[in-house]
């Protein structure tokens, strides 16, 4: 039976069980609660996850893959305590969003993806906890040259630690189409590939075009806010209902994510994991289903 990492460690992946593909318990930047403490509620934050999480929990999820990487201000020991208390499965992630440090700038593929092999295969800041998945990230505009050579990075770290490939995208410049190429480029089975925020687009052409590269694509986010960020995702019901063949149905991955802004940390910042425990009775489809008939819930209550 393959398994998967958590921060609890590894499970089967049979244990899964209910999964939303792509969240976070906060956001932020790369140690910004561990150096200025003060401008982050770190204990609010993690009673708010834990309240969103068991409840989500008594309606049906069990697991969520984290998206934050470091330079986002992932954190381990936090995402642990949350697992525990909550009882809900986080398998968190390697690679880097679009903050990549400096460092990188004058770094090979090659120098990079040791980094990333390491988080998987021996644990993630000296914790022992291992990281399920590699992220890249590409957004407005297209993927510039230092994010390319991070892609290939990841790419070529996933080849050889197994993780899966996730990526950050924005759809309606069609940037989940420059990375496929990437990938394709290093050899990566797309299979193990999702494209991320494929649904910030009304282009139904584009997310099949995805579709028959073989990709996975995600997310689904039924926001629970109204906000500017936020707004990007009102197409989303009828999108789904327009990609609802069997390759759409099939290959897609479901989440909640509701973007937490910057500016809100010094206010405690609100879980992004709330949106679970407000909107998953409509999003019993999980991650990555592989049976129509398993989206049947969401297509009743969510399609008009």
């Amino acid at each position: 039976m393959a398994t998967v990492n958590t921060v609890l460690g590894p499970i089967d992946a049979a244990d899964l069980g209910f999964t939303l593909s792509h969240e976070h318990i906060a956001t932020g930047s790369a140690g910004m609660h561990h150096t200025y403490p003060e401008f982050f509620d770190l204990e609010g934050t993690i009673e708010d996850a834990v309240i969103a999480l068991t409840q989500a929990y008594a309606e049906g999820v069990r697991s969520y893959i984290d998206a934050s990487t470091f330079d986002i201000g992932r954190d381990i020991e936090m995402m642990r305590e949350v697992s525990r208390r909550s009882g809900v499965h986080i398998i968190p992630a390697t690679g880097s969003h679009q903050a990549i440090p400096r460092v990188f700038r004058s770094a090979s593929p090659d120098a990079i993806a040791p980094l990333y092999i390491r988080e998987v295969e021996e644990g993630i800041e000296g914790t022992g906890v291992k990281a399920g998945i590699i992220k890249s990230a590409s957004d407005r505009g297209g993927m510039t040259e230092l994010e390319e050579v991070v892609l290939r990075a990841v790419a070529r770290a996933s080849k050889q630690s197994g993780a899966p490939v996730y990526t950050h995208t924005w759809s309606p410049d069609r940037v989940g189409e420059q990375q496929i190429r990437i990938l394709d480029e290093e050899g990566v089975d797309l299979d193990r590939v999702y494209i991320g925020h494929s649904n910030d687009t009304r282009d139904i052409g584009y997310i099949l075009g995805l579709l028959q590269k073989g990709v996975w694509w995600g997310k689904i986010v039924f926001q629970a806010v109204d906000t500017p960020v936020c707004r990007r995702g009102k197409s989303e019901p009828r999108l789904l209902k327009n990609c609802w063949t069997p390759d759409g149905a099939t290959r897609s991955c479901l989440a909640m994510t509701t973007p937490c802004p910057e500016a809100s940390l010094h206010r405690r910042c609100r879980t992004s994991v709330k949106a679970i425990s407000q909107k998953v009775t409509v999003s019993s489809a999980g991650m990555c289903c592989r049976s129509s008939k398993s989206w049947e819930p969401l297509r009743q209550k969510s399609i008009r």
